[in-house]
């Protein structure tokens, strides 16, 4: 075959290969499908939990409180051995730990060894949030990167919504036990961590670091970032702060929504886990279309304006009404408006008001500090709910936390002209 004729070959070949950053956008949405998935499936079937140890409320949120506290805990270390050890070495033997650990959950025979085996899950979760960060980033090209995130992070509410539907219809509706779905979910991660460890490349952590090193010099003139100047940052702290009220409200309704659809508001079966998955669902078109108009609008603050009152009214709305259709309405608007349609806001806030070479310790910070929220949120509400004999308390919490979120986005301050590190 004549050279002209091979190069015209692989040229054709090319046209029928899959683009490298394709492969990593798909991994990368399955995996957040399954961390999702594995953190709020046992919400609907919370309730069985509790009748097998003989759990209270407040020990009902204590089983979600502990994964929050030891994955939330671990986010900076993680973050910090990935970049000594490799960011996909610790990302997929993470994964396929947290695999393995959420299988074990569910054989555990007393509430002591089911506690310690969730928090183990919450630490082996963390390796994943900053090497997919840095991953992604490093492989999808810049004029797709928008739509790219925007695919992964899709991910979560397909994964809530899944875990949702799947547990409530096994143990609910066919009658079986609460640990089945924690050994299908379980075998379905390892299996996704071996299908990230194939599909993912990364570059040499040596050379990584190397060019973190060079990149950090430059842009601050050899200074190292502590995680004190970027508090000290008024629109940072601002975006963390927000973020931990958004991140409460979420918490509280993906935790305890479908045990207030089933004790409260007469839900059976699958419907409690359908309704439910309303949520995450609505989510996602909702994070679609606020990154969108933000990015025409070109500012932040505004948008925030609209998002967070529909959402505190939409959770107000959703223990306040009794009609069926009220109630799915409230939470669709809740779905679209909520959490995950102010996160790309927020994440943008993050990346317009520190330099490029602060972005790990940056984000880990944005993540360590929305998660703490979903430490307090499972137990309070809880909590809340012995004691008023109701579950409308906590989620009136929710709405109030919303609004002093509100406020403290008042004293944000929008110039998109101007990148501070720290001042």
């Amino acid at each position: 075959m004549a050279p002209k004729e091979i190069q015209h070959q692989v040229q054709e070949n090319k046209k029928f290969m899959i683009p490298y950053w394709w492969k990593v956008v798909f991994a990368f949405t399955l995996g957040w499908m399954f961390i999702n998935a594995n953190k709020y499936f046992l919400n609907p079937i919370l309730g069985n939990i509790g009748l097998e140890y003989n759990l209270n409320n407040s020990q009902l949120g204590l089983v979600n409180s502990i994964f929050f506290l030891t994955y939330t805990i671990a986010q900076i270390p993680a973050g910090a051995f990935s970049d000594k050890f490799g960011r996909k070495k610790l990302l997929v033997i993470g994964f396929i730990l947290y695999g393995i650990l959420t299988g074990i959950s569910g054989l555990m025979a007393g509430f002591t060894g089911f506690l310690v085996a969730r928090a183990i899950a919450g630490i082996s979760s963390a390796t994943y949030y900053g090497p997919q960060f840095a991953l992604s980033s490093e492989a999808i090209p810049e004029k797709r990167r928008t739509i790219g995130s925007a695919i992964i992070n899709s991910g979560s509410g397909i994964g809530i919504a899944l875990g949702f539907v799947l547990s409530s219809t096994l143990v609910l509706d066919k009658g079986m036990s609460w640990s089945v779905p924690f050994y299908i979910f379980g075998v379905l991660t390892v299996l996704v961590g071996i299908l990230i460890s194939v599909l993912v490349k990364e570059k040499n952590p040596d050379t990584a670091s190397k060019e973190s090193e060079i990149l950090e010099e430059s842009s601050n003139k050899g200074k190292k970032v502590s995680v004190l100047s970027l508090l000290k940052n008024r629109n940072l702290l601002i975006t963390f702060l927000v973020l931990f009220c958004s991140i409460y409200g979420f918490t509280v309704v993906v935790t305890w929504l479908p045990k207030f659809l089933e004790t409260e508001r007469g839900f059976h079966g699958s419907q409690v886990g359908l309704i439910a998955a309303l949520v995450p669902l609505a989510s996602i078109p909702g994070a679609l279309i606020a990154s969108y108009i933000s990015d025409r609008l070109g500012r932040k603050k505004p948008f925030a304006f609209v998002l967070i009152p529909i959402a505190a009214i939409a959770l107000w709305a959703t223990v306040y009404v009794h009609s069926t259709a009220l109630l799915i309405t409230a939470l669709l608007i809740y779905g679209l408006f909520g959490k995950i349609a102010l996160d790309p806001l927020l994440i943008a806030s993050v990346s317009e008001n520190v330099d490029k070479s602060a972005y790990g310790v940056a984000f880990s910070l944005y993540n360590f500090m929305g998660m703490i929220s979903s430490i307090i949120a499972p137990l309070l509400v809880g909590f809340l709910a012995d004691k008023t004999g109701s579950m409308a308390t906590g989620f009136y919490s929710a709405v109030i936390v919303l609004a002093v979120g509100f406020v403290i986005m008042m004293f944000f301050k929008e110039d998109p002209k101007v990148k501070a590190m720290g001042e």
